[in-house]
């Protein structure tokens, strides 16, 4: 007759020692515990966990554990669901004898497989983002092939555009013309112009300055005075 609780106390014993920092027991009775499995480390350091929680029934391990996904990090609801076919897969195949540390490392190795999938993603959606930002490039190098069609929809639009370029300047011009005043009319608005001048001369006043030495007393001029010439003859002067 099998001892299932001996053999169940030996693979405690057994899973306690394998995975000292991620195996807690939850109940002696029944017996559950969770073991707790993490990816190895993927691009940029980054990991995938989940943390599985094992219920005994009394005739394990000819019947199956009681298994589910107790936590996780990371993972999609696809993944999930993978590994949960994946234990029920391993369970069958192990049926009658322990296997706790079977599932775990079955487990162990579906996570490293999604770290690298994740990395295989990326790097895909790199490419393809790489790829897209290439083929914008080319676009706006080469530009739209020209036909017949496009080249006439865009000489309508230019000319239209155009025209309304031209109106719009007739117009401002049209404009200025008429707000433009004459010299009589700005003189006959601005009554200030016809005082500026001796507006400006009243402010100057006495502040007008000038400059005594660029003129010479009469005295200092040297004039030649011709009735001071010895040979000065009048009669000279009248038959020329």
């Amino acid at each position: 007759m099998t001892d299932y609780s001996e053999e169940q106390r030996n693979e405690l014993e057994a899973l306690e020692s394998i995975y000292p920092d991620s195996f807690t027991v939850l109940s002696e009775n029944p017996i559950s515990f969770t073991i707790t499995v993490t990816s190895e480390a993927g691009e940029n350091d980054e990991t995938v966990q989940t943390t599985l929680k094992f219920t005994y029934g009394e005739k394990y391990p000819d019947e199956m554990p009681r298994y589910e996904i107790f936590s996780q990090e990371n993972l999609e609801d696809n993944d999930v669901s993978d590994i949960l076919k994946l234990l029920e897969l391993q369970a069958e195949e192990n049926l009658g004898m322990v296997m706790i540390f079977t599932l775990v490392s079955a487990v162990q190795e579906k996570l490293n497989e999604i770290v690298d999938q994740i990395k295989t993603r990326r790097e895909e959606e790199k490419k393809q983002k790489e790829k897209e930002a290439e083929e914008a490039e080319r676009q706006c190098f080469h530009g739209t092939p020209v036909t017949i069609e496009n080249f006439l929809s865009w000489k309508a639009k230019f000319d239209a555009e155009l025209l309304e370029i031209k109106r719009k300047r007739m117009k401002e011009e049209e404009q200025a013309g008429k707000n433009k005043l004459s010299g009589k009319q700005l003189f006959e608005t601005d009554h200030n112009l016809d005082t500026s001048d001796i507006q400006f001369l009243e402010e100057a006043g006495n502040s007008v300055e000038v400059d005594e030495s660029l003129f010479q007393e009469m005295d200092d001029l040297e004039l030649d005075d011709e009735e001071d010439d010895p040979d000065f003859n009048p009669v000279d002067l009248e038959s020329d």
